[in-house]
């Protein structure tokens, strides 16, 4: 049985249309798929709140998780775009020992 999972898809359409229904546009790209991975919501997060202080950042980061497609996601970007393990760190905003961490357990 799969754990049940957030309708993420229609809590961020009520957010918008109730408070930020500026950021529509910007959003409904994101919104128009089907299902929303890890990195499409994290995106729709930055779209919609901009960039939190430090403080609220580290908070946020130490509940994230990634499933396997995700993961996969931001591996591919690194080979892609030839970055270290650092520069990918700082992209998506996650430590470069869990990028460590993951080239070791999947590759």
């Amino acid at each position: 049985m799969k754990p049940s999972r957030p309708d993420y898809k229609k809590i961020y359409e009520d957010l918008i249309k109730i408070k930020f229904p500026d950021k529509k546009a910007r959003c409904m790209p994101i919104l128009e798929k089907k299902n929303l991975s890890e990195l499409d919501i994290i995106n729709l997060e930055s779209i919609i709140f901009g960039k939190l202080t430090d403080e609220a950042s580290v908070l946020n980061k130490r509940h994230r998780s990634y499933d396997k497609s995700a993961i996969f996601k931001i591996l591919k970007h690194q080979k892609t775009c030839n970055l270290t393990n650092t520069q990918v760190a700082i992209h998506y905003g996650m430590s470069r020992n869990t990028i460590a961490a993951w080239k070791k357990k999947f590759f």
